[in-house]
């Protein structure tokens, strides 16, 4: 793993600001430790942090292809290169590397080589022939990409948002879009960021770049859901258990040490496994919580028994509290899904054992393993007997009056789904995914800042993207979305942060793209049964991890937010009393917040999540400073 950053003159070949670029790649020392690198031409500039895993003494870069003097700087891994190396017959590699394969194929093939790549990675490719930059990104966005294009016509590009801020080439007013966005979804989806005029590279998307070009990415995969599937059960679950195992083989590639993430769940359950089927000797992290309802590290020491495992873990106390302003400066960009806080902590300890870890994610967006799912299915279907408009009526209303139960038991917590039912499809979906109900952020923010969105509504990112799902199966609908959205927005970004904070690569096998695009021909039924999700997923692996851990009830990976708000001491809600930050921002309704401070601690009413990301917020206005 890696981080990249250049500049690339869109109107000739001006000489680019190399103390710019220099100020960019130190600023991404922490995703490459162990060598930089540079690249200059006229009206181009190309810069490389190295975090070395395969062939530690070979592959520098920005490293220059022998066909044609073509020079790529790239971060990820690329798993099959063995296998494409043996395809490359009219010169003779120099390296072990991915990087040299990589290099030679984008130089003898361009962008149709990307669809040969099995791996992660977000790729800068300078041809000095027909002086051209191609900028791309994985499929389904693991690895990031950062881009902006400055007042004289300069493309600047990086691998996180903070090398392209470091720049001082581009403008950082905030977006009141993102802002929208964020307190919506808890993150800022794809391209936007929080920063007017600085964009993400969309997954499965690249840039190609020359002389007077502007930027216009344009998709060369999506995720295809058909439904088509011919097989049975038993034979689905025996076909995805042996795609599993081939994905990690594959992803054991490593000249470092090499280890796996464990939670109680079966995603990373599975992944160990799997790995167990190989001659690894495992090495296994896992965080635990000083609350017995989010602490999973009984059900992981089982798996890490029962495949042999060297088995570490660590406690993430409450004094973790204080790490949120370090969150808020590794992000970049506010983001209040709190399992950041044991995300940043369970990559501190691997890194002490590991370089690489294994990891469970993506199970829950190919699989449909979220409680959203079936939810959004049983809705759907009373959907379909009234008309919206008879819907608003009838359940917008009930939504609006019903109270919000915070503290009744769950049948009892009407509140959403009366809410929900009175809305189209896709922005009742959006309200299931959002972190904050649209009522309470109308409370939050100020009636100044609504008036500056000129209309703008966060439920747009979902519809959207449930329009361009290319299907009207309800649940492939949800799942597009997801990964169009949540996964590479929410969950991608939440472990690269972390990971790579601590210089370690994570690689999440279940989201090898065979196995996403295996698991889009499969009937609904065969990811989600009933209320239970991921199907498929747990009968391919109870041969091997057994019904009752199956069975048992994932807790998830959250700490406990709602105690750290009410308590007296170490309160991070408390903090935002003394900070002026998001008072002075002009966003907020400050006796609103001050109120929802106070009742959520006389714990009246649950307001932890909203309150949680105006903490991170302000925390992003604090350190964006810095």
């Amino acid at each position: 793993m890696c981080g990249i950053a250049g500049i690339f003159d869109l109107r000739g070949e001006r000489d680019v600001n190399r103390d710019a670029l220099n100020a960019m790649n130190d600023r991404l020392i922490h995703r490459g430790p162990d060598g930089e690198g540079y690249y200059y031409a006229p009206g181009i500039g190309l810069a490389h942090r190295r975090l070395a895993i395969i062939d530690r003494i070979g592959g520098a870069q920005p490293f220059h292809a022998q066909k044609d003097g073509s020079v790529l700087s790239f971060n990820g891994e690329i798993y099959n290169y063995p296998d494409l190396a043996r395809k490359i017959t009219n010169i003779d590699l120099r390296t072990r590397s991915d990087t040299e394969v990589l290099a030679e194929g984008l130089a003898a093939q361009g962008t149709a080589f990307l669809h040969e790549l099995r791996g992660m990675f977000a790729i800068s490719f300078w041809n000095p022939i027909d002086k051209s930059l191609l900028l791309a990104r994985d499929r389904i966005g693991e690895r990031p990409l950062y881009y902006a294009v400055t007042n004289d016509g300069f493309l600047v590009f990086a691998s996180e948002i903070g090398a392209i801020v470091a720049s001082g080439l581009v403008e950082t007013g905030h977006d009141p879009r993102a802002i929208a966005d964020y307190f919506f979804y808890g993150y800022v989806p794809d391209p936007k960021t929080i920063y007017r005029g600085i964009y993400k590279l969309p997954p499965g998307h690249i840039l190609a770049l020359k002389k007077g070009s502007k930027p216009n990415p344009e998709r060369y995969w999506r995720p295809v859901f058909t439904n088509g599937a011919a097989l049975t059960i038993d034979d689905a679950a025996e076909q995805l258990r042996d795609k599993v195992d081939e994905a990690v083989r594959y992803q054991l590639v490593s000249d470092v040490p090499l280890g796996a993430f464990l939670s109680g769940g079966v995603d990373s359950a599975s992944i160990v496994s799997a790995m167990a089927q190989t001659d690894t000797a495992i090495k296994a992290c896992t965080i635990g919580f000083d609350s017995d309802s989010h602490d999973e590290r009984a059900a992981a020491r089982e798996i890490a028994t029962k495949y042999n495992a060297t088995h570490f873990e660590g406690m993430a106390k409450c004094e973790a509290t204080a790490l949120i302003d370090v969150i808020a400066k590794t992000y970049g960009e506010p983001f209040a899904d709190a399992s950041a806080l044991p995300s940043y902590l369970v990559s501190q300890i691997a890194r002490q054992h590991v370089t690489v870890a294994l990891s469970g994610d993506g199970g829950d967006e190919i699989f449909a393993g979220y409680r959203r799912y079936p939810f959004h299915l049983a809705e759907e279907k009373l959907r379909r007997f009234a008309p919206l408009s008879l819907r608003k009526m009838i359940f917008g209303t009930a939504g609006a009056l019903y109270p919000k139960l915070d503290w009744a038991p769950r049948p009892l917590r009407f509140k959403t789904t009366f809410q929900s039912l009175g809305m189209s499809s896709s922005a009742g979906y959006a309200a299931a995914v959002a972190i904050n109900l649209p009522d309470r952020i109308g409370r939050m923010l100020n009636p100044d800042f609504y008036r500056s969105l000129a209309g703008y509504e966060p439920q747009s990112v979902i519809s959207d993207a449930m329009d361009k799902a290319g299907t009207n199966d309800p649940l492939a609908r949800a799942q597009y979305a997801d990964m169009m959205t949540w996964l590479p927005g929410r969950m991608l970004t939440k472990v690269d942060r972390a990971s790579m904070a601590h210089s370690l690569e994570v690689r999440p096998p279940l989201l090898d793209h065979k196995i996403i695009e295996w698991a889009g021909s499969l009937p609904a039924n065969y990811k989600l049964d009933g209320h239970y999700g991921k199907r498929i997923l747990k009968s391919a692996f109870t041969p091997r991890l057994g019904r009752e851990f199956i069975a048992r009830k994932k807790q998830g990976f959250a700490p406990p937010i709602t105690e750290w708000l009410r308590r007296d001491n170490d309160n991070p809600a408390l903090r935002l009393n003394a900070s002026r930050y998001w008072r002075d921002s002009g966003i907020f309704n400050e006796k609103q917040i001050d109120r929802m401070i106070d009742d959520h601690r006389r714990s009246s009413v649950d307001c932890a999540q909203e309150l949680w990301s105006v903490v991170m917020f302000d925390a992003f206005l604090r350190t964006s400073r810095i």
